[in-house]
């Protein structure tokens, strides 16, 4: 029988991106459960613990506050979110708020392409109709 691939923190981090101390954070707070050790007490990682580091960046990209990403990390690999009505209600919420960022971005991209054919300021009453974006953190 094969012994199961480890990492240590620095291969951890050199893998997924994430910073020595970010790690160690995601660990302090509970995004991650906390590492095996080895007798000397640096910790070892499985890659599977690498994936859930993976799955925070790509939440934290999102958006989605560390705490409010803690039940998506609850989930095991094979587990259906769609078997959790509250989840899908959650990524449903966050889903259309970055579609309303997106659109706010969309008009930005509008407003700045027609400073640039035209050549002006904007400074002219009126010239500005963006709307104001989304205020506050994305919901949890």
């Amino acid at each position: 029988m094969s012994e199961e691939q480890t990492y240590t923190i620095r291969e951890a981090s050199e893998e997924t991106g994430l910073s020595t101390d970010t790690i160690r954070y995601y660990e302090k707070i509970g995004l991650l459960t906390y590492a095996k050790r080895k007798p000397n007490s640096h910790r070892l990682y499985r890659a599977e613990d690498l994936e859930t580091m993976r799955m925070i960046a790509c939440y934290k990209k999102t958006g989605l506050s560390l705490e409010s990403m803690k039940p998506f990390l609850t989930l095991r690999r094979d587990e259906p979110i769609t078997d959790y009505p509250e989840l899908v209600e959650l990524a449903e919420k966050h889903k259309r708020h970055i579609e309303q960022q997106i659109a706010s971005l969309q008009q930005i991209i509008v407003f700045l392409e027609r400073r640039l054919l035209t050549g002006g300021i904007g400074s002219e009453p009126g010239s500005c109709t963006l709307a104001e974006p989304p205020k506050g953190r994305p919901p949890a």
